[in-house]
């Protein structure tokens, strides 16, 4: 591989001498099939010979990541000490391309992961949530996200699952608000450990009163308006991407699909290739929560912006995804991935928007349709709410509506 990218003898004796050399060329190569541009290889391959020059990868012995962080930091006081600046962002890629290589030789040497009846006890109420109550994954994963993080908190305590108590359950929720989380995902976290103790106890693992004792702050239904730009707003945002640059035609179809169609970043990402019906103009999207498949007719507008994305720049990809990364190694877009194509935006055209993520212009849409006067149902089908309480939310959008409720006069029936 590394003939193929160094043209110049000196450059590529450097490369051959140096230690580790076939181990280093066979990631190289790995990582070029990955569909990464030649540029990209060719700094992957500098990087690395950096990392063999100071990490010490013969034998056959592991490596800790504590290890490469150690020679990472020795590598940086080395050059500090002959006048040179390592900027932070240096230092993370020397450790980022040192694990990423020692994994792929199998030879990072991981801490063994705690496999004690803590995480038996998550394990087993992560296929309770599935098979007996029928929640959805994303739901699941949440739920058992939040309890491993309190039981690895009480782990630092020298407690476990079994020894926890109401002062431990409020003293970890207390730690999450100084850390700065809102009340609603501290409420989240309750609710997950709540179910998660309702298990315990249905199993005998504890007290059944114990579960109801876990209480987080206090919300109120309805209490926040749905926060979403103006829109006009949605319109300026999808207009300000009517460019000829490779990412503003796919953050393009993205926003239309968003704000026209008010999907969620997990269906935008979630699309395929086959999701979509040019010969009857149908979008199917996938609905995690409701198990079932939504169709949409597909306008001609946004036809027309996923047929250029895709005929453009999409990147020649094994993956069915619709929505790729532009940049290698490429592969679908994350769900929070889709927030920089909407935030940057609305801070370019100073919309101003308590809320700039992509769910921001699901709020938008819905708004929008209230105005049009579609039915609560008709809006919640669109959206593909579960149940009218969702939707009913967006009732306090219609000002109209509202004024001519307060106008109201009951004299003539009293």
């Amino acid at each position: 591989m590394f003939e193929t990218l160094f043209r110049y003898s000196r450059v590529l004796a450097r490369h051959l001498v140096a230690p580790a050399a076939e181990q280093r060329d066979c990631f190289v190569a790995h990582f070029a099939t990955s569909g990464a541009t030649r540029e990209s290889v060719g700094n992957l391959a500098s990087d690395l010979l950096v990392v063999a020059q100071h990490l010490d990868v013969s034998g056959t012995r592991s490596v800790t990541p504590e290890e490469v962080a150690s020679v990472a930091d020795r590598w940086v006081r080395h050059h500090r000490r002959r006048g040179r600046s390592i900027s932070p962002a240096r230092h993370q890629r020397f450790v980022q391309v040192a694990t990423d290589w020692l994994r792929f030789m199998g030879r990072l040497q991981l801490p063994p992961s705690k496999p004690g009846a803590d995480a038996e006890l998550v394990d087993e109420f992560s296929l309770h949530m599935q098979r007996e109550r029928g929640l959805s994954p994303k739901t699941v994963n949440n739920r058992c996200w939040h309890v491993r993080a309190f039981l690895t908190w009480l782990d630092a305590l020298h407690s476990d699952a079994g020894m926890a108590t109401l002062e431990h359950v409020d003293a970890f929720l207390s730690m999450r608000g100084a850390q700065g989380w809102c009340r609603a995902s501290i409420a989240t976290a309750a609710t997950a450990l709540r179910s998660f103790y309702t298990h315990m106890a249905a199993t005998g693992r504890c007290a059944e009163s114990f579960a109801a004792g876990i209480e987080g702050p206090r919300l109120f239904r309805h209490e926040a308006l749905p926060s979403g730009p103006r829109w006009d707003d949605v319109q300026r945002l999808i207009a300000s991407t009517a460019t000829d640059r490779p990412r503003d035609i796919r953050d393009r179809a993205v926003l239309m699909l968003l704000g026209i169609y008010g999907l969620r970043s997990s269906e935008v990402v979630g699309l395929s290739l086959d999701d979509i019906d040019w010969e009857r103009d149908i979008l199917h999207v996938a609905r995690p929560k409701q198990r079932c498949r939504h169709d949409y007719p597909l306008a001609t507008e946004v036809g027309s912006a996923i047929l250029r994305y895709v005929r453009e720049v999409r990147p020649r990809c094994a993956s069915r995804n619709l929505f790729l990364t532009l940049r290698a190694p490429v592969g679908p877009l994350a769900p929070h991935s889709l927030r920089y194509a909407v935030a940057p935006r609305i801070q370019a055209l100073e919309i101003r928007c308590p809320r700039q993520g992509p769910h921001a212009l699901r709020h938008a849409c819905a708004a929008h349709l209230v105005a049009e006067g579609l039915s609560l149902k008709q809006i919640g089908d669109h959206l593909g709410h579960r149940s009218s309480s969702a939707t009913r939310t967006y009732a306090k959008v219609d000002l109209v509506g509202l004024r001519q409720v307060a106008e109201f006069s009951l004299e003539g029936l009293l």
